[in-house]
């Protein structure tokens, strides 16, 4: 069982930063992805940013400039810092990771948290 929990949401003003961090744990045998995503009332989920590897980073252009996602292998977590968040930024965040649970077998599976919310006000 994998187990991802994202803490650090809240309410923030516009034009302030606010950081999210997703720990994960369990029996994962490799990560090939972690990321970020978000889902606002009424819209679908959408990537955030992601990492597939250690000197790779996908962020959507939304973000770009503004959001990085720092990973601590150590301490199993990969963090989200936003600053400058604008109201658009109102959400909630889910971490997501990607991983092979053994060595004989090619086949990823996606693990998700539960989402914490991300309110930004003018």
């Amino acid at each position: 069982q994998v187990h991802v929990v994202e803490s650090g949401g809240g309410l923030v003003q516009t034009g302030g930063s606010l950081g999210l961090s997703c720990l994960f744990s369990g029996r994962i045998y490799t990560i090939t992805t972690v990321g970020w995503y978000r889902q606002a009332p009424g819209k679908e989920r959408e990537l955030v940013a992601d990492m597939p590897s250690e000197s790779n980073t996908n962020d959507a252009d939304s973000v770009k400039g503004r959001f990085t996602i720092p990973r601590d292998n150590a301490k199993n977590t990969v963090y989200l810092q936003m600053n400058s968040l604008k109201a658009e930024d109102t959400a909630v965040y889910y971490c997501k990771v990607v991983g092979k649970l053994s060595n004989l077998s090619l086949r990823t599976f996606n693990f998700w948290g539960q989402g914490t919310q991300v309110t930004v006000s003018s």
